[in-house]
């Protein structure tokens, strides 16, 4: 498969847009590895590198940049300004990133954990390694994946994602699951590696700084000020919740105890376990909420009605 431009849902909604990617549905590998950079300069060039084994796919979540794709042959560019598309780089590929507009977020996911020795930094050594494979390796790490657009608008209507949070209480199944609280939510603080000439890049991976797999990513952007987003728990679901660009708060309740934690900084996350309520509010201009999640979407896994969550707790006792 080739490089090309993906389109990702977009589920419309007055409290913002949200968009996503799972593991094998959106893009044709498993996320090992997520990155964001952030604070890059106007006009800056980030990221001249060609990876042996890995695949990579690039969004702009916010702001504008240009994804210079190069298989040895052939040279294209990718313009990534709409939060819902994105750039498959296949393996074996030299990547380059610039012309970044002012305040722009670049989040990157991978098909492996990072290893220097699948790295090519230089171009001419990259073109040397083209030249001398005997057999250059397939640009897919799935071959079957349809070359298909994943867009998706939900203006009106009914959509999983954005069920009625006032209906009537679920009936909600009893399947175990740990008896969490609100202060057993930690932040999580990751490396950030800062270059003021270059901006900032932080790197989250599999098994090493997140204490889960990624099987899903998604982000909340368009935000209004004063909207709420969130009112639901989840029986079953890990996640990292990110102020990748702007802030806001995340409040949450375990059903006997409410916490609120204000989340501001890029390279900070909070870690919300299963069985806890959590709402957010209070968005700055411009806010970029991403969302690390530990499964695939799954609307069982979700309790909207509140006095359902409540019962629902009562029943952990």
């Amino acid at each position: 498969m080739s490089s090309r431009i993906i389109a990702l849902p977009k589920i419309l909604d007055d409290r913002g847009n949200l968009s996503f990617l799972e593991n094998g549905h959106q893009i044709p590998f498993e996320i090992k590895r997520v990155h964001w950079i952030f604070d890059v300069p106007g006009g800056e060039s980030r990221g001249a590198v060609a990876y042996k084994q890995t695949e990579e796919f690039i969004v702009a979540m916010s702001g504008s940049f240009d994804v210079w794709v190069d298989d040895g042959k052939t040279c294209e560019k990718y313009h990534l300004n709409r939060s819902y598309e994105g750039v498959y780089v296949p393996r074996g590929t030299w990547r380059k990133i610039d012309n970044f507009s002012t305040n722009s977020l670049a989040a990157i996911a991978t098909s492996t954990l990072y290893d220097p020795a699948d790295a090519i930094r230089d171009y001419d050594e990259f073109l040397v390694w083209t030249k001398n494979l005997t057999g250059k390796p397939s640009h897919a790490g799935n071959t079957d994946f349809p070359e298909e657009d994943f867009s998706l608008r939900a203006s009106g209507g009914f959509s999983p994602m954005l069920q009625d949070e006032s209906s009537a209480a679920q009936q909600v199944s009893t399947e175990e699951i740990p008896a969490f609280g609100v202060h057993d939510c930690e932040i999580l603080s990751f490396d950030r590696h800062h270059s003021a000439r270059k901006g900032d890049i932080c790197v989250v991976e599999n098994a090493r700084t997140v204490p889960f797999d990624i099987k899903r990513l998604y982000y909340l952007y368009d935000v209004p000020a004063d909207a709420v987003r969130g009112g639901h728990a989840h029986k079953r679901l890990y996640q990292l919740l990110i102020a990748a660009s702007g802030s806001f708060t995340v409040r949450l309740d375990d059903g006997k105890e409410q916490r609120s934690v204000s989340l501001k900084r890029p390279y900070q996350a909070l870690l919300i376990k299963p069985g806890i309520w959590r709402e957010v509010d209070d968005f700055s201009s411009g806010s970029v909420c991403m969302v690390l999640a530990s499964e695939l979407y799954d609307e069982s896994d979700y309790i909207r009605n509140y006095q359902a969550f409540i019962e629902y707790k009562q029943r952990e006792l």
